[in-house]
């Protein structure tokens, strides 16, 4: 592996283009990081969210916002092997977690076997939420990137019947005064590999007990769609994001919104 500061130089000059600038750029454009700002770094364990502390930590130290950051861990229930990999990596980028325990993959395991990605989440973020008041945050930063954001998109339409997409940033109805934030948001997948092998760091992946055995999932189905798509048009994934800003609200048969269902006859 390359050194703490060999890592942290790297995210600003080798992948300048690939991962500072769109990070920067979502940071500004979406207004994610403001003066007096204390955020909770939600760290899994993972490429992504050891990525987005990293560069979190350099937008703190070298840009004009004055802010906060608390690196906050959640245990829900790892093997011996996943936790100390995540302290062992925490130590070496020098990020001083905060680690708390939870018992979501247990609750799991019991209640939602079917779709137990969907609970995990919702339980997750709420812990989350929930520890990160308590530490006198006022925002939770995920480590969502462009492709989940994308295959968001693609996952609504195709399983779910709708048009839906992942914010860069929301604020909570469960705990008020509390945002969670996406700095990541136009960040490539494949750029975030690179920068991990090319600095021979070493991750885990999903951790989850539960899920761990179940080789397909309908994200990865659409993964590897997009994938095959961008074979035969480059462009794919950039106008499956661009069709979230270009929505023509005069060509759809019906919005809704706060939940109130709105049909193109209403107002015809």
């Amino acid at each position: 592996m390359e050194t703490k500061e060999e890592i942290e130089r790297s995210i600003i000059k080798k992948f300048r283009k690939k991962i500072w600038r769109p990070f920067i750029k979502a940071v500004r454009d979406y207004e994610l990081v403001k003066e007096n700002d204390k955020i909770a770094v939600c760290i899994s364990g993972g490429k992504d969210s050891m990525l987005l502390a990293k560069c979190l930590e350099e937008l703190q130290k070298h840009g004009k916002v004055k802010f906060d950051l608390v690196y906050l861990v959640m245990d829900p229930g790892y093997t011996e092997k996943n936790r100390n990999k995540i302290l062992e990596n925490a130590n070496y980028l020098g990020l001083d977690i905060k680690l708390f325990e939870s018992n979501i993959f247990t609750v799991i395991d019991e209640y939602a076997q079917k779709s137990p990605c969907y609970l995990c989440a919702r339980m997750r973020r709420g812990f989350l939420y929930d520890r990160a008041k308590e530490l006198g945050c006022n925002k939770i930063a995920l480590g969502h990137h462009f492709d989940d954001v994308i295959e968001t998109i693609l996952l609504s339409i195709l399983y779910g019947g709708e048009y839906r997409s992942m914010m860069p940033k929301l604020k909570s109805t469960n705990f008020l005064g509390m945002e969670l934030i996406r700095p990541l948001y136009l960040v490539r997948e494949k750029d975030i590999i690179t920068w991990k092998e090319s600095n021979k760091l070493d991750f885990i992946d999903c951790a989850c007990k539960v899920s761990a055995s179940k080789k397909d999932s309908k994200r990865q189905e659409i993964k590897e769609l997009i994938e095959r798509m961008e074979k035969y048009n480059k462009n794919v994934a950039y106008n499956i994001f661009k069709s979230t800003e270009n929505v023509n609200i005069d060509t759809v048969l019906a919005i809704k919104k706060d939940g109130e269902k709105q049909m193109f006859l209403d107002n015809y």
